[in-house]
């Protein structure tokens, strides 16, 4: 097996020159191979390569997807080690070590994992992505049962609750980031799951004949009934990290298998870029900046859960403490407290939105912010607080800024009342940032640039290393779109013109920057990729 093979193979693929291929093995010289640089830049398609290369060399070539390993053989091998190397042992047959391999021209790796193993190996191609997602599968379950062993509790005993494992696991999740924690019963296994940068990532799987005592402990934790399976229960707890109080929301939810838990961390604080201007860029800050002068009001900030909306409240809620007014709340828990700010939160003793929001009224509030307007009642009532001199602050879950004004008129307000009390809306999504670690410039695919353009001649992709979890993103940034109601815009709304229409005023008038287009933006400047377009913003408009 030797370069020229490989030279062979990529120039079968795809047309280039002899001067193109000696550029690669340059660039690719004292910091990858020559295979790695040619998939990284996207030379030639991953999945076409290794088609070729299993012809040519007689390797099985895995299906794309995870594959299946006994998970003794992986135990044999460091976690870093597979990671670095992008292997994954599969198994031992007839004294051969079954080996998944992403670059086969590594040789010196596969030589050494040969004379540590004292067998011969048989390599198997396989996609980066799939190996990475078998070996965090198969340490998962390692680094589970090893938690479960060190807290004395095995799949086998009957012993206390796992009190050392959910220690653990609540402060390997505050370690990494995660904003919530996922604790899910499958029958003989229960998977526990962080959702780190928006995006949900395994990190164990515990025996499932303990299921029962994780949640127990969490129940405990959270002073919630330890006797009752068959409904759901939310409650709060709090534990101690470096002689730090971390405050979680606890929800238990019956399944089919056992009872679901999610943690969420109440104290959970995303890096943000721009905190400044409210994670916003400058522009989009000034304006928004305007409309918060304004006496009275109502400004929505719109987007799916899990977007930053609230996010951005508090930091705009810790900006107006700041000046002589009376700022009352109304959510659904409190997550965060702000100095000199009235927050309530709703509970099961009456106070729901509607009620509390009635309450607020009384209290001479000058500005008012409703963690979420998710029924007419909280509508009309917020509707008229506008009207009457008040500035409203509040969520709604819509796909963009200027649906704002359907969803009000579809919770039954009518168009004249919106077109009176509305003065803004701010559609808020989080991308997740290329990590800077292991960024490469590579060329976008044909179906990338039908997403972004295809002016955009470059793009930066991470390929995965240790300080992003080998996901290639570390970190969020927020992207905004900002609608103005002017005058223009409430006639257009008291004669009910339409969604279509109003985005297209916003557009070509007030010069609004849409969703897409910022997302597109960053990709631009090599802070984003297509696909995060394509998952957070493509289908938005």
């Amino acid at each position: 097996m030797s370069n020229s093979l490989l030279k062979q193979t990529v120039m079968q693929l795809r047309e280039m020159t002899d001067e193109d291929y000696d550029w690669l093995v340059h660039h690719a010289e004292g910091r990858c191979t020559v295979f790695q640089e040619i998939i990284n830049r996207r030379i030639v398609k991953e999945e076409d390569l290794h088609y070729a290369l299993s012809k040519k060399l007689g390797y099985r070539l895995l299906a794309r997807e995870m594959p299946r390993a006994d998970i003794d053989v992986v135990r044999l091998f460091p976690r870093n080690v597979l990671e670095k190397y992008c292997v994954l042992p599969l198994e031992i047959s007839n004294q051969e070590l079954v080996l998944a391999v992403y670059d086969p021209f590594e040789l010196y790796v596969l030589e050494e994992i040969r004379q540590t193993v004292g067998l011969a190996l048989r390599v198997c191609l396989c996609g980066r992505k799939y190996i990475r997602e078998g070996i965090s599968y198969y340490y998962s379950d390692i680094d589970a049962r090893n938690a479960a062993r060190i807290a004395g509790v095995t799949a086998d005993s009957g012993e206390a609750p796992a009190i050392k494992l959910v220690d653990a696991v609540l402060d390997h999740g505050y370690s990494v980031g995660a904003s919530d924690i996922h604790i899910e019963p499958f029958g003989d296994e229960t998977v526990i799951r962080l959702r780190v940068d928006g995006v949900m990532t395994d990190y164990a799987a515990a025996p499932g004949e303990i299921h029962s005592m994780i949640v127990a402990r969490i129940k405990v934790m959270a002073d919630l009934d330890i006797a009752e399976h068959r409904i759901p229960q939310d409650g709060n707890l709090v534990f101690l990290r470096d002689n730090e109080a971390v405050n979680l929301r606890v929800s238990v939810m019956p399944t089919v298998y056992g009872e679901k838990v999610v943690l969420r961390f109440l104290d959970f604080e995303a890096e943000i870029d721009n905190a400044g201007y409210y994670g916003m860029e400058e522009a989009a800050y000034k304006r928004l900046s305007r409309l918060l002068k304004a006496p009275n009001g109502m400004i929505y900030f719109t987007g799916p859960t899990g977007s930053g909306k609230s996010t951005t409240l508090y930091l705009i809620l810790e900006e107006l403490a700041k000046q002589p007014v009376n700022i009352c709340t109304i959510e659904e828990p409190v997550e965060r407290r702000i100095p000199r700010v009235n927050q309530t939160a709703v509970n099961d003793a009456g106070v729901n939105f509607g009620v509390g929001l009635r309450a607020i009224l009384r209290q001479d509030p000058d500005i008012i912010m409703i963690g979420e307007t998710r029924d007419p009642e909280t509508a009309e009532i917020a509707v008229r607080a506008a009207m009457t001199g008040h500035l409203v602050l509040s969520t709604l879950h819509t796909t963009d800024a200027v649906a704002s004004v359907d969803r009000l008129t579809d919770m039954g307000i009518a168009p004249y009342l919106v077109s009176g009390s509305l003065i803004g809306a701010v559609a808020q999504r989080l991308l997740r940032k290329v990590c800077t670690a292991c960024a490469e410039e590579c060329f976008p695919t044909s179906e990338e640039s039908e997403i972004i353009g295809r002016e955009i001649r470059f793009i930066r992709r991470g390929k995965g290393c240790h300080l992003c979890n080998y996901t290639g993103y570390k970190g969020r940034i927020a992207i905004h779109e900002l609608f103005e109601v002017d005058s223009t815009v409430k006639e257009m709304i008291a004669q009910r013109k339409s969604t279509g229409e109003l985005r297209r005023y916003a557009c070509s008038v007030q010069g609004m920057k849409t969703l897409r287009q910022s997302a597109v933006e960053l990709v631009a400047k090599g802070l984003t990729t297509p696909e995060e377009v394509l998952r957070a913003v493509f289908f938005s408009e």
